[in-house]
């Protein structure tokens, strides 16, 4: 015991309390009667450890580990999942310091309200924020949804922020984990349930469909939220991204040119495959509009200029994770290839499209 507490950097006196009320019971004893942790009792305790650095009560960490539909893999996926939530809000904070530190050396000075905010906030819930400016239905992607929902009479919506691609003429349930996101839920939009995708509280086959809109890549556990849908729904539609495709990041001149960071932010994610098979359906190409009203990363392909906009990068995830040096070298960078021409002179063959393949995928299964 005393080696696996030095490795670990759990006490003694920790890992007899988890001994004694069964969370991590060594398997064995040596001959002198000591505790002796196997291969698997390490393997829980990793995990135990993990869960509990990250606020997890005893007894929720019991729930976690003890999680008979989840074998080590799917736990290891979660963990990740949750570690990776935690490094975001980092980053979130990280970079709302440094604007406020160079907004202090221009004597600029955050209110109190302010300070708490930023924070207190996740990532989402900060992004969240300037979501009812930028973020707004687009008419031509909606289409596709509605085409790929067909009769679903009854419909769940995943991660619904707003409500923006949410069908009108169904009866829709919307699930959202954000309270900022859930506060700026229109009039009239549809019940909204507090709860993550990878636990929707809902009986099998409880709706026609199950849609998910520009948000898998915010959820801890892609798949288990994936199979979550199926699990709840016997249709699943989701609008998603594909960084599988050689050469993917070089298809946007943003991602190409000026931000080569947003390759690391997928590198971890599952592929378009697993995904498509946790759902078992197929991937089908979306195109980005030029004047494509929703201002998701891609969206202003045709209008370089909108992403000099605070406002519009703050509505946008990408530019949070990247962190505020990535960013500030970025649009510094457009600025000055919009200024000399340069970006017109590159990207000139843009000007003669009225739509760009730049990896949007709906799932259907």
């Amino acid at each position: 015991m005393g080696r696996v507490a030095e490795l670990s950097g759990a006490s003694v006196r920790m890992l007899h309390h988890y001994d004694r009320i069964g969370l991590v019971r060594p398997s064995a004893r040596t001959s002198a009667g000591y505790r002796a942790y196997s291969a698997g009792d390490v393997e829980r305790l990793r995990e135990v450890l993990a869960f509990r650095r990250l606020g997890f009560g005893l007894r929720e960490i019991a729930d976690l580990v003890d999680d008979p539909a989840a074998d080590t893999a799917a736990r290891l996926r979660r963990l990740r999942g949750l570690l990776v939530e935690q490094r975001d809000r980092t980053a979130a904070m990280v970079a709302a310091i440094d604007r406020e530190l160079e907004g202090r050396a221009m004597g600029i000075r955050t209110t109190p309200e302010e300070q708490l905010k930023v924070l207190g906030a996740r990532l989402y819930e900060r992004i969240g924020l300037d979501y009812p400016a930028t973020r707004r239905t687009e008419p031509r992607i909606a289409a596709r949804i509605q085409q790929a929902l067909g009769d679903a009479r009854t419909v769940l919506n995943v991660g619904a922020g707003t409500g923006s691609y949410e069908p009108a003429d169904r009866e829709v349930i919307a699930v959202e984990p954000s309270a900022v996101m859930r506060a700026q839920r229109p009039a009239g939009a549809a019940p909204c349930v507090a709860a993550n995708a990878e636990r929707l509280p809902f009986p099998d086959d409880a709706f026609d469909a199950a849609m998910a809109v520009s948000t898998v890549h915010h959820w801890p556990d892609p798949i288990a939220g994936l199979r979550e849908m199926r699990r709840v729904a016997r249709r699943v539609v989701v609008f998603t991204y594909d960084a599988d495709t050689p050469g993917w990041l070089d298809r946007f001149w943003l991602t190409r040119d000026y931000l080569p960071e947003f390759g690391a932010l997928l590198a971890d994610r599952p592929s378009l495959a697993d995904m498509a098979r946790a759902i078992g359906g197929r991937a089908e190409p979306v195109p980005v509009p030029w004047d494509c009203a929703d201002g998701f990363f891609e969206a202003h392909w045709r209008r370089p200029e909108a992403y000099l906009d605070e406002r519009v990068r703050r509505a946008v995830s990408v530019w949070t994770r990247v962190g505020a040096r990535a960013e500030r070298r970025a649009v510094d960078g457009l600025r000055a290839d919009l200024d000399s021409g340069r970006w017109a002179e590159r990207n000139r063959e843009l000007a003669a499209l009225d739509s760009a393949e730049l990896g949007l995928r709906l799932l259907v299964g």
